[in-house]
Formats: structure tokens, sequence, C-alpha cells
């Protein structure tokens, strides 16, 4: 029948004065026993696990007659003790158990060691009676030899038992005994590993570095060492060695115990490097991310927190989250939203991206965007928050709104000169017995510098313009306006088409000057009597001039300077008379300098080409063919410039 494994207990006692004995380590299966954490028993004195009364005179006899009261070894009594007594749990639940104590360390040293093994179940040859040991001095009262005996044995069946690895090696480090838990940890047999010395089993490192361990002749501690697998891969454990000395001193042998810590390693590794992983995306995030508790301290304080509130992370932590970035006014309802979260575990504002106000260290408040999220641990709550300072953004969203605001102002504006521009534009072609003119203007923007117009100056004669202003949208389509209403004042009288163009220089010069326009104008005045055209040009593509018996269209041109370049110009004027069926046509640069995605222009050979092959259609067919020609062309529906056309024809 197999005995119950002891429970090991290691008894720290000082030299000095009312020193009190206190629990230094213990096996796993102690803790399990007592029912304690491990960190509650390391520390304590050693009468918090036994009962009070009769039982405690035992603890207290037995201590005494292997100790001295000055706290050294008493050379004079025995090494060991052992009886049974009752020793209480965590839950002061009593338990009969079997209590044997041996001394450790020697005189010379400042402390006294005590191992103390714990049996649940006592033999009842020993039952309530104390029994003392000597290596030297039997006592033979008290069967002391069977009671070693039996704590050899015990120890010998708790070793087989536990899944530790535990050993005993003689003073020169050769191993003597190996539980067979050795097989699971090194891959090694028992009989593979007595009679060896601990080196050949450790890393070179390790040989080196533990040699100053076992010439100490002291005890050590959840030492970490590296063993050789017999596999080839390393193992790490957690070894124990305590020397057993005798009372001269001598080192009789080592006994210890290492727990196989590999997996555990391993494990504790990758949760650091998950953690600096973690970290490092904390600390590199764009985002000021800040750790509350319940209580409203800041845990947590990354380097994005610290730029943006200006509190360095030693000075953040531990402080309330409502000092560092909350403003005053808003601080009585933050409080409020944490306490009924807390009360009720509801808070509306978790779990969303919100806009609020923060502060900064210097007291600037600035927009923020921000997301709460609360985790529980146990039964307490963190919050973590995610912070980005939109101030860049929000500075943004006014300008657009500034720029909406503009624009839509722009867009009446526009609204008002397209609906003003469309009414000064003739609104119908002229048709007679004797000729037809129509025209088209296609603006760049919305509206456009281009101008077109024709108009009965008298009974016998039709005057024609085409005017380009400078640029297009509002301001060319200003002077445009201006020019319309000159020439049509100027048309009330008898004046030629040269005459018209310098009263119009004269007129226009001094707007056009200060604003840096200028205008290129095509006058034309036809008499309906004597089918003679007169014509001025200041600066203008000249017109197409085509016969229905030619296959080539002429240009029309005269000199003359474009409009505001100075004053006083001499335009000079010249004469056509037209024939049955003579075509004119009238355009601005905008349809010749036309682009496609080639980069190639639309260009005058191209509009001569089209204007001669549709010779005998109507004004508007050959405005509307040349207009869809070019889309064609450019492959677009819009331009960079005004287009205008205007088509006469003699009938």
């Amino acid at each position: 029948m197999l005995q119950p494994t002891p429970h090991i207990i290691i008894i720290e006692l000082l030299h000095s004065h009312n020193a009190i004995p206190r629990i230094k380590q213990l096996s796993s299966s102690a803790v399990l026993f007592l029912g304690y954490e491990e960190q509650e028993l390391i520390g304590s004195p050693v009468d918090l696990i036994y009962a009070a009364g009769s039982d405690k005179a035992l603890w207290q006899t037995a201590l005494a007659k292997i100790i001295d009261k000055s706290g050294r070894q008493n050379a004079s009594v025995p090494l060991r003790a052992s009886f049974t007594g009752e020793v209480v749990t965590k839950t002061n639940k009593r338990i009969r158990t079997l209590i044997a104590l041996s001394v450790l360390t020697p005189q010379a040293l400042h402390k006294t060691e005590i191992v103390l093994l714990i049996q649940d179940k006592p033999s009842d040859s020993i039952r309530n009676r104390l029994v003392l040991s000597d290596a030297e001095q039997p006592v033979h009262n008290f069967n002391a030899e069977s009671a070693l005996a039996e704590s050899e044995e015990r120890f010998r069946q708790m070793a087989e038992m536990t899944g530790e690895w535990l050993w005993e090696q003689n003073p020169d480090g050769y191993y003597s005994y190996s539980s067979a838990a050795v097989t699971q940890i090194l891959g090694y047999s028992p009989s593979e590993v007595i009679g060896k010395h601990y080196a050949e089993f450790l890393t070179p490192q390790d040989r080196a570095n533990q040699q100053r361990y076992a010439a100490s002749h002291r005890p050590f501690y959840a030492l970490l060492s590296h063993y050789q697998h017999k596999d080839g891969h390393q193992v790490l454990t957690e070894s124990t060695g305590l020397p057993l000395i005798n009372a001269d001193g001598n080192l009789l042998k080592w006994r210890g115990v290492d727990r196989d810590i590999t997996a555990r390693m391993h494990f504790q590794n990758a949760l650091i490097e998950s953690e600096k992983r973690t970290r490092l995306i904390i600390e590199s995030s764009l985002s000021a991310i800040v750790i509350m508790d319940s209580y409203g301290l800041v845990n947590d304080w990354n380097y994005q927190a610290e730029k943006m509130f200006g509190w360095s992370k030693d000075e953040a932590i531990g402080r309330r989250l409502e000092e560092l970035i909350i403003p005053p006014a808003q601080r009585a309802a933050h409080r409020q939203g944490l306490e009924h979260f807390l009360r009720s575990g509801n808070g509306p504002l978790l779990n969303q991206l919100l806009e609020q106000t923060a502060i900064r260290r210097d007291g600037t408040e600035f927009p923020v965007e921000l997301s709460i999220s609360p985790l529980k641990l146990g039964n307490i709550y963190i919050f973590s928050g995610f912070i980005h300072d939109i101030s860049q953004r929000k500075t943004a969203e006014r300008q657009i709104r500034q720029a909406q605001i503009k624009l839509a102002i722009a867009q009446s504006e526009i609204n008002i000169a397209q609906r003003i521009q469309a009414s000064l534009s003739p609104s119908a072609p002229i048709k007679s017995g004797h000729f037809e003119v129509t025209g088209y203007c296609l603006p760049a923007d919305q509206v456009g510098g281009d101008y077109f117009d024709y108009f009965y100056r008298n009974q016998n004669h039709v005057d024609m313009v085409i005017a380009d202003v400078s640029g297009h949208s509002i301001g060319p389509a200003l002077f445009m306006v201006e020019t319309r209403s000159a020439i049509r004042t100027l048309a009330s009288g008898s004046a030629t088409p040269a005459e018209t163009l310098k009263s119009l220089n004269n007129f226009l010069f001094e707007d056009l000057d200060r604003s840096d326009y200028f205008i290129t104008l095509f006058y034309l005045q036809y008499n309906t009597a004597n089918h003679q055209l007169s014509f001025a040009n200041a600066g203008h593509p000249p017109p197409l001039l085509l016969s229905p018996y030619q296959n080539q269209c002429r240009q029309l041109d005269a000199d003359g300077l474009i409009l505001g370049v100075k004053k006083n110009v001499v335009f000079e004027q010249k004469t056509v008379t037209l024939s049955e069926g003579d075509l004119i046509l009238l355009y601005t640069d905008g349809l010749t300098e036309a682009e496609n995605p080639a980069g190639e222009f639309f260009g005058l050979n191209r509009v001569s080409d089209i204007f001669v092959q549709y010779a005998q259609q109507s004004p508007q067919t050959i405005i509307t063919v040349l207009l869809e020609q070019l889309k064609q062309f450019c492959r677009s529906e819009s331009f960079n410039d005004d287009i205008t056309l205007m088509v006469f024809k003699r009938l």
C-alpha cells in the first residue's frame, strides 16, 4: 500500500534575540494541502499553521530541543525531531499529521534552516510522542532510528509520486539518487543519471555559472537552469538545492528538486513579446490612447497623448482624467456619466465615435474625435479612450462652408449675369427677302466674354458685330455688356464701321487700361439697297467669305489695333459687293484654337472645309454642323475658351 506523500516546508531562523521561525519555501503539495496562496505563506511565522494548546507545546518543544535560545543550533542535542500534531489550514480545518523536523545548516552561519515534513496520515508507531535522533547518539527510548528510516522512506515515496525531478548528490556533485521524473524532463532514465556529475547534463554556459553554488555549501532557491535533453533540445528548469550538513559543519550530501518550466518560459516569453508588440502599437498610434480605471484615475498614457495634451506619462498616470483633458464646464457631466455606468451598466456615450472638446495643459480648448470602450476585469472596469485631434479637419470644414457660401453667392450672381447676357444677345435671326443672319455663343464657363450682335441701323443698313473680350467669366462679360451698350448708342447716328471703332476705343480705353483687359472686334455694315458690305477690324480673326460658285473661302480683313491699347487709333475700312448666295462666317478664336486629346488644333482649314461643304444649307444648320464636328474632334462637350459663331447669307 502506498504511503501518503509528505509535504515539504523549509523554515528559516535568524541568529538574533527573540527571532521568530518563519517559512522560507515550501513545495506545491504543501501549498495545496494548507489551502493558501504561496505568497501568503512565504515569510509568515511558522505558528500560522499549527494549532494552539498541547500541539503548540509540541512544536515549541521540538524547536527548542534542536535550537538553543540564542537561535543557534545546539550541538549537544539531536539534529532531528518528529511528533504527531494538528496542522491548521487557511479555512481553520484541523488535520492530524505526522511532523518531522531536520536541521540543514551549520552553527557558523547567521541563520539556521530546518526542513519540515508533514504527512497527513500519521503512523501509530509514534503517535502523541516527540522522537529525537542524532547521527552520533541514538535515542532508543523513542525508536529514533526507526523514525529516521521511516522519514527517508517517505522521502523516496514522495519523490517517485511527484512530477518534479527530485535528486540527491554526494559532496562532489555526483548523483546518488534520481526520481523517475528525470525521464520525463531530460529523457534519461534514473540509472543513466546516477553516478554522473550534474555538470554533464547542463549547457556549457550553466556549467561555469553554477560552480559557485556547489562550492558555497549554501542553499539555492528557484535557480534557472539550462539542461541539455537527451535528444539535444534545451530544457529550462527551476532548481532548488539544500546542503545536508552535520554538527561539525561537514557537507553530507545535496538534496534538491528541479521543476520543468520550459513551457512556462516559452509562454512567458511569448506573452512578453505580445506585450511589447501591443506597447509598440500603442506608442506608434496616431491617436492619443488613454486608459482610465473605475475611479477615474489614469492607468496608461501613450506618446501621442503626451504630444496632444502636454502632460508627460509620469505626470498623467495616477491623476484624475478630468483634471488633464476635460474642460471645467464638462467635468461634472463626466463624473455623473461614470457613476451612472458603474451603477447601471448603461453608458449611452460608450462604444461610439463622438466629437467633443478637450483641453490642453496650457488651458487651450480644441475639438477631438474620440471613442470610449469599457472592459470588465474581474469585478472592476477599465475604460480605454482613443482620441484624435480634429482641429485641422474642423478648420478645413469651416473653410469649405465659407467657400460654399461664396460659391452660392457667386452662382447667384452668375445666374443674374446669364439672364442679363441672354437678354442682350439677339433673340432671333434676322430674315428678309434679301438676306439672313444668325449667331450663337457657347461660353467656356457659365458666363462668357464673347459677344455678337446684329441690328438695323436704319431702313437701308444692317450692322453686324462679333467681339472677344480677353479671358472669360464675370469680368469679361461685364465689358461685353458695356461694349454692346456703347455700340447701340453710337449706332443711332450715321457713323461708318471705322468711325464706330474709333469712338468705341476712346470710350472704353480708360476702363480697359485699368483692368488689364482688351477687346478684339470685327464690325460689318450691309447696305441692303446696293448690297455693299463695309467693314473694319480691331485685331479680330478675319471672317470667311464664300461665293456659291467657288469652292474656296477668302478672308475679309482690314488694319486696326485691338481696343484698349491706346487712344485715337485710326481704323482702316474696306468695302465689298456681295453677290446672290454669298456667305460670311464670323467666329472667335475659341473655334480654331480648340484642341483634341492629342493637342491638335481644330484649325482654320478644317473650319473652311466644313463651311464649303455645307454652303447650301441655312445659316443655322451651318452653325449646328460646325459645333457638332468640333465636339467630335475634341471629344468633349465643354471647352477652355468661349466659342461664338455668326453666319450671314445673301439670298
